[in-house]
């Protein structure tokens, strides 16, 4: 459980470190989230409400159900989709935007899956 546990908040750090490159600077997405979730008549501030959401489920009491696991992995990706479809795809072509998107991609993935495994093996 530990493993689980570790897993899920390792892939939630790799989620809020992602690197978005600005004009000038790059920022992480954390900063984005909660900038852009206050920043009133942007479209970005639907997206940006919804990724808080999907965070916000993983500290809740059902955080280990296996419909909220998957919705709060759909809710996270959704910012990042709506951010990659406005923008062109090649400026999201450097590293710091794509390894921790993979981590946190590939990392909740196998918690979602090992979350499901247990899920099963404590109804039996």
């Amino acid at each position: 459980m530990k493993t689980i546990t570790f897993l899920r908040f390792f892939s939630i750090i790799s989620y809020l470190f992602i690197i978005l490159m600005g004009q000038m600077m790059g920022l992480p997405f954390i900063c984005w989230l909660l900038f852009t979730m206050f920043d009133i008549g942007n479209i970005d501030q639907i997206f940006a409400i919804l990724g808080v959401l999907g965070i916000i489920l993983n500290f809740t009491k059902w955080k280990n159900k296996t419909l909220i696991t998957i919705l709060s992995f759909l809710l996270m990706l959704s910012p990042l989709i709506g951010r990659m479809i406005q923008v062109p795809i090649e400026s999201f072509d450097y590293a710091v935007f794509k390894i921790p998107l993979l981590i946190f991609i590939i990392g909740y993935s196998t918690f979602i899956v090992l979350n499901v495994r247990n899920n099963k093996i404590q109804t039996v």
